[in-house]
């Protein structure tokens, strides 16, 4: 169990919190490149969420800032420390990659803010990062063992064979993976992700995580992607995976799941590719909870984009609990209302505050930023507890949570 803090440092990390504001995102731009000249450790993320324009570094010059504000009350960043404990763990992030960090972080403060970065300042910095780091190492330890004892369980990369591909629409297709050994898998909570480390030629090893989209059955998962305009691994996916395709694959990981024994009626709410986790609590839902209330609301382009529409009315129609809403955005010119869609448009907070149970439901909420920093801001707004609201979108959460 790490020490506490002392007095001191604490002070000195919130007298910081100031210069962090200003000058946090050029301090952890700095840490990045330093901790990018080591091969090793550039590869253990994903590259895409980095870079002049990447999100990851906002991401983290956020989370500093929150550390900072908050290291006198680590009590308020408990969901944040889970979060990145189970993106460290998708991609197996271990103990001894740590003092990499450390190293990089208090090398970008000294070179950022120059003289104010006195060695009193950078000592309490680093008892700081230790203390933190301490609490993930043994965090992501737990879950480590977790995984590793869980009947189909296993450490590390996993290679998993392509099954099947399936055209979901004209932007998503489903990827039927099974382990190459032949045993059995892990029993995912129903939203998590896998991650999985692609060699694309050409290419530095890439990472990337891809919600599971079917319920847990202990044989084979199912990866729902979409083909993003610029997108490397989704481009290379729907290119280059087909059937008999080997990929690397670390366990099940996340922190938004449906609960094991649901309290209250659900409200889940996807837009895009977002549905993709949302099809698989539905499957679950039906298979272990079919008296369960569920409404389902989905926003998409049209028809076109809509992926998996029949299999998500084929769940209700099966259930008689479910009722499902679907958004297009701009309806194709032969699609017809009540057929291909139920409202046009996009889903509104107005329109979502009046249709669903605010005053009841537990909301599972995911897609875009600007989706869902609406939709998050329109329920706490409208009194949802935010206990009920559980979300994930993919990319680094930043301004979300500011949101």
């Amino acid at each position: 169990m790490s020490q506490p803090l002392s007095e001191r440092t604490i002070a000195l990390v919130k007298a910081t919190v100031p210069a962090l504001e200003v000058h946090g995102l050029d301090i952890v731009r700095e840490m990045y490149s330093r901790m990018f000249q080591n091969p090793d450790i550039r590869d253990l993320f994903n590259q895409s969420h980095h870079g002049d324009a990447g999100s990851q570094p906002r991401a983290l010059a956020t989370a500093i800032l929150a550390y900072g504000a908050n290291i006198d009350n680590l009590g308020a960043l408990a969901p944040a420390v889970e979060r990145i404990a189970q993106k460290h763990v998708g991609l197996q992030i271990l103990p001894e990659h740590y003092p990499y960090v450390a190293e990089a972080l208090l090398g970008a403060i000294r070179h950022v803010l120059g003289e104010a970065a006195t060695d009193e300042i950078l000592a309490a910095w680093g008892e700081a990062y230790w203390f933190l780091a301490n609490i993930l190492i043994a965090r992501e330890g737990r879950i480590y063992h977790d995984l590793a004892d869980a009947e189909g369980g296993w450490t590390g990369w996993r290679d998993f064979r392509v099954e099947e591909v399936i055209r979901e629409s004209s932007v998503i297709s489903s990827f039927i993976l099974r382990p190459v050994d032949g045993r059995g898998v892990i029993r995912h909570k129903p939203g998590q992700y896998l991650t999985f480390w692609l060699a694309i030629p050409g290419h530095p090893p890439i990472k990337r995580n891809y919600s599971i989209s079917n319920a847990p059955n202990g044989e084979f998962y199912r990866i729902s992607v979409k083909r993003e305009p610029l997108g490397l691994a989704s481009g290379w996916l729907h290119d280059q995976a087909k059937p008999g395709t080997i990929l690397r694959v670390s366990p099940p990981a996340g922190e938004f799941f449906l609960a094991d024994n649901p309290e209250r009626p659900i409200v889940m709410l996807s837009g895009g590719v977002g549905l993709t986790p949302m099809v698989a609590m539905l499957e679950t839902i039906v298979e272990r909870h079919p008296a369960l209330a569920v409404d389902y609301v989905h926003g998409t382009h049209d028809r076109d984009t809509h992926a998996m529409r029949d299999h998500v009315r084929a769940l209700a129609a099966g259930s008689g609990a479910i009722t499902v809403t679907d958004f297009h955005q701009t309806p194709l010119a032969d699609e017809v209302a009540g057929r291909d869609y139920d409202e046009a448009g996009l889903i509104t907070s107005e329109w979502l505050v009046a249709n669903t149970r605010v005053d009841a439901a537990d909301y599972y909420i995911c897609g875009p930023r600007p989706f869902l920093r609406a939709a998050v801001s329109a329920l706490s707004l409208a009194g949802v507890p935010a206990d009920r609201i559980h979300y994930e979108f993919f990319g680094p959460a930043d301004e979300l949570l500011a949101a």
